[in-house]
Parts: structure tokens; sequence; C-alpha cells
């Protein structure tokens, strides 16, 4: 089992920051659906132009970068048909990760308890311990303390907030780094040939749209990314609170935890929660 703290700091800044998280929310909660219908496809319609107007010389000439065979989601015209196929088409590999996810903790959470009875770990589990330190990025100096973080880091995302995420970035699949880099997610990479030049990169940036071989690839990486990079730290500080008070992982509410994810900062945060709730249907079934 999972230790939970007991200092009332932690609980009170962690019941804080879901009740700032539930009041940003808040305000938009009753656009109409019909209203959101339109500006989803507006906006989707606006990215495939852009992506055309920039890219057209260079999708003649570019091949994908892996061998997936990817649906064409835009020659979709059927909106909800689209929708439908694009959520499908990635829950597979989200839940295989989330799965993954759940059995590590168990693990991380076994470690936990043989501290607490024996006071010390077998060689094995020492050497566990520090692979899985090394993987997540935790520093800690203590075996309790890393472990502690490792809980924090090592966890589901729900699957509702990662295939929103997904569509946004990916415009449902048809900009340019999905369907030729199979990165529907945005994520950069840094060094040269890891991926796609973006187009209109500035001049002195070095950055370049990370590509997958695979699927499950992608989907791991999006995930690490989120569970260690230190500017998603409020978002997992919000998920740990959820999990200490023993409630479900809300994705609206850790949506907010999400704001470092693009310049767009509080805009984006409102879109996706937008997304989240306009999607619900499609998403659950």
């Amino acid at each position: 089992m999972v230790r939970k703290r007991s200092k009332v700091n932690n609980s009170v800044r962690g019941l804080l920051l879901i009740a700032i998280a539930v009041m940003v929310i808040f305000p938009f909660i009753y656009i109409t659906e019909s209203v959101i219908e339109v500006i989803e496809e507006e906006q989707r319609t606006a990215k495939e132009a852009e992506k055309t107007s920039k890219d057209t010389d260079v999708v003649k000439v570019e091949q994908p970068l892996h061998d997936v065979d990817l649906p064409d989601f835009a020659a979709i015209k059927d909106i909800p048909q689209r929708k439908q196929r694009f959520f499908d088409y990635l829950k597979p590999a989200i839940d295989a990760e989330n799965n993954r996810l759940a059995d590590l903790r168990l693990e991380i959470a076994e470690l936990q308890a043989a501290i607490d009875t024996q006071k010390e770990l077998s060689k094995n589990q020492k050497r566990r311990l520090k692979l899985l330190a090394k993987k997540y990025k935790v520093t800690a100096k203590t075996k309790e303390q890393r472990l502690e973080e490792l809980l924090k880091r090592v966890d589901q995302i729900p699957r509702e907030l990662v295939l929103v995420q997904a569509a946004n970035e990916s415009a449902w699949g048809s900009s340019r780094f999905a369907r030729i880099g199979l990165n529907f997610f945005g994520i950069w990479c840094y060094k040269k040939g890891c991926g796609l030049v973006p187009n209109g990169r500035d001049e002195g940036l070095n950055h370049e749209v990370a590509s997958f071989d695979s699927i499950d690839a992608m989907i791991k990486h999006y995930f690490h990314n989120i569970n260690t990079n230190q500017a998603y730290d409020m978002f997992r500080q919000i998920r740990q609170q959820f999990r200490e008070n023993d409630l479900p992982l809300r994705p609206d509410v850790l949506a907010t935890g999400l704001l470092p994810y693009s310049e767009r900062g509080i805009d984006y945060v409102v879109e996706i929660n937008t997304m989240l709730r306009h999607n619900h249907r499609y998403i659950k079934s």
C-alpha cells in the first residue's frame, strides 16, 4: 500500500491546488456544445490551412520516418467518425502504458513495505531501486525519500487527458509531425537528425520535433516526459494529492498542471478542458 503523509501543511497545500484548479475551470463549463463544435472544427481547419501553406513543397518529397500504417484521419469527412477513429487508434497504447505504470507502482510499494518491515533491502532490491531512481531522475539521498519521490513520478495519466492532448497537438492526427514523424504531442528533441526541423524555426535555435518508429514508443516518451520533467512538478503534486486522499484522477483538474506545456498558458488549459467536455462520448465509448 502507498504510504500517506501525515503533515497537515501538505494536505492543505494539495487541497488548495485542487481548489485553484477548479476555480480556473469553472467559468468555462457553460459553453454550449454546438458552439464548441464550430470552434473546434474551425481550429482544425485553420491548422490544416497553415500546414498546407507552409509545407506544400516539403510534403511532396517528405516520406514518413516510420513504417506504421497510419490512418489518413484528414480524409475522414464525417467529424464524429474521424474523432472516434482517432481516439480508438490511440487507446490501446495508452491503456498498456497506464497498466505498466500501475504494476510498477505496486513494485515500488513493495520495496517501501520491505523497508518498513525489514528495515533493509536485499542486494537485488537495492539494485532495482537504483535503476528506477536513475530512470525517473530521482536524486533524493535516502532510500525512503527515493521511494516516496518515485511514487510521485511513477503513476498513471488519465486516458481522456492523453487523448485530448494528442488531438490538440496533432490537429487530429493530420499534422506534418504526426504523419511524417509519428509525433502526436509536439515533443521536441535537441540532437541533430532526431526528428523533423520545424518550418520557420528561428535562426539560432537547434531543436527538432522528435520522430518515433511506433505508437507505443511515442506514448511511452510522452508519459515519461510528464512524469519526470521539472516543468510538470505541479501536475505531479496535484496527482499525488488525489492518491493520498484516495480520489480518482480527474483529468479536468490535472489539466491545470499542464500550464507549461504550451506558451499559450491558461488559454491552452481552457482549450484542453473544453475538448475534454465536448469529446467525452467518443473517449468513453
